[in-house]
């Protein structure tokens, strides 16, 4: 009897609505043209954000154009692409949602990348495990949908909600909530505020030095020490490790030790800082029921985006313009201020509708220049093909003509005839009688060979 194969292993988890890889969003994030080495590092640092469905190790050549990218995403299946490129004025960032659009094109304000940001930072370093899911997207700011909200608002905040994977609590692991990437909208400048941070666990109630105890250390190890043990050497007990705040004469002094009420009421905060975990988090002593204080560490990139133009489809086949920073004004507000010569972006529906006739009887126009060139091309082929059909049949009836068959007389006339090789000749008196005499019909020749 043979053994039963296994066949049904993890196939519930293959199927899961969550798992599955058509419903994650997935990005390109390249640049293109002449950038520097603080744009190359925000691409890589963008990239990090956007783990793990982008295409981290992505190597752009110089010979690479945009549309290469668009060419190659469909097959991939990755639905958004960012594009970031340096201009006179700024760089110029470019989210297209694939494969139809619409393309948003923002202009970078002010951009700090990761190392600049970890800089500032006081706490410990990222351990790279975070990258392993998907960030939660928070949008903050945003005016909520009413008739007075600006119609490219709501769409914006589609855009960036398309670009992650969205959220499904039911099925979701608490672990999986690493890291936070906030989207936030300044509507005195009308720019977009983009920040990472993520996501770390701490006890509630007590003190730093106690959090350490429970923790560890994060410091590195070291040739007699070793990771997530403290070092209390230096301490006479543990008191002065505990209650002792840096700086203070020791417990022989007549200050005394810090109570633990004021420790833990000066480090722990409001109650509303605080949440009772749902699941077992990642970290020491996380487990489910705790309750736990958390705090978001920021890890960088920044950016301030100013959004300038929202167009239909994408780059190299853009529709309309659906929206346009330069479009909000009118022509009496820029003679005012002093821009009389601007061109006005912003158009009217009157003019919008000629500008669509106009663009569609360039396009008929084309397209009938392009048949009458096609017929040309046609017509020219059918002639050369005509005069090469006369060349050969001129050729085929002199071929013909040198092919017909000779009659007897003919053949009599020009071809000498001879009863054996090499006997004969024109002067033998036997030939020049034969055809003399017309009335005798032919006597039948043959050919005898003659020894030598």
């Amino acid at each position: 009897m043979g053994r039963r194969r296994k066949t049904r292993t993890h196939v519930k988890a293959a199927n899961a609505p969550g798992n599955s890889g058509e419903d994650v969003p997935k990005s390109f994030i390249v640049k293109h043209g002449q950038v520097g080495t603080s744009l190359t590092q925000l691409v890589r640092d963008l990239r990090k954000v956007m783990e793990p469905n982008t295409a981290t190790r992505l190597k752009e050549r110089k010979r690479n154009k945009l549309k290469d990218f668009l060419t190659m995403a469909p097959a991939l299946k990755v639905t958004h692409l960012l594009a970031l490129t340096l201009t006179e004025l700024a760089p110029s960032l470019r989210i297209v949602r694939l494969p139809v659009g619409p393309t948003f094109s923002f202009r970078v304000e002010r951009y700090s990348v990761m190392k600049d940001v970890r800089k500032t930072s006081k706490s410990a370093l990222s351990q790279g495990l975070e990258y392993l899911t998907a960030p939660l997207l928070v949008l903050a700011s945003f005016p909520p949908p009413s008739p007075n909200t600006p119609p490219h608002l709501p769409l914006l905040m589609k855009a960036f909600q398309s670009m992650f994977p969205p959220l499904a609590p039911n099925s979701m692991s608490l672990s999986g909530a690493r890291r936070v990437v906030l989207i936030a909208y300044n509507a005195e400048k009308g720019t977009i505020d983009f920040r990472h941070y993520v996501i770390t666990v701490k006890p509630y109630g007590v003190s730093k030095r106690v959090r350490r105890v429970l923790e560890g250390t994060s410091k590195k190890p070291t040739g007699t020490s070793m990771t997530g043990l403290l070092n209390l050497g230096n301490e006479k007990d543990i008191a002065d490790f505990l209650l002792r705040k840096k700086g203070e004469p020791g417990p022989d002094s007549e200050a005394g030790y810090e109570s633990a009420a004021s420790s833990a009421s000066s480090v722990a905060g409001d109650d509303g800082d605080t949440v009772s975990l749902a699941g077992d988090y990642v970290g020491r002593n996380n487990k489910r029921g705790q309750k736990k204080a958390v705090k978001l560490n920021e890890v960088g990139p920044r950016m301030e985006l100013k959004l300038i133009k929202i167009t239909e489809g994408v780059p190299g086949k853009e529709g309309e313009v659906m929206y346009h920073e330069f479009g909000m004004w009118d022509g009496t507000e820029l003679q005012n201020i002093g821009f009389a010569n601007v061109v006005i972006v912003k158009k009217t529906r009157a003019e919008a509708a000629a500008l669509r006739t106009s663009h569609a009887e360039r396009a008929k126009l084309r397209e009938q220049r392009r048949q009458e060139q096609e017929e040309n091309v046609r017509r020219k082929k059918e002639a050369k093909g005509v005069a090469t059909q006369k060349s050969s049949g001129s050729i085929h009836d002199s071929a013909d003509e040198s092919d017909e068959p000779q009659t007897e007389d003919e053949w009599n006339e020009e071809e000498e005839v001879s009863d054996g090789e090499g006997t004969g000749s024109e002067d033998d008196p036997e030939s020049a009688s034969e055809e003399s005499d017309a009335d005798e019909p032919p006597r039948k020749i043959s050919k005898t060979r003659i020894k030598r």
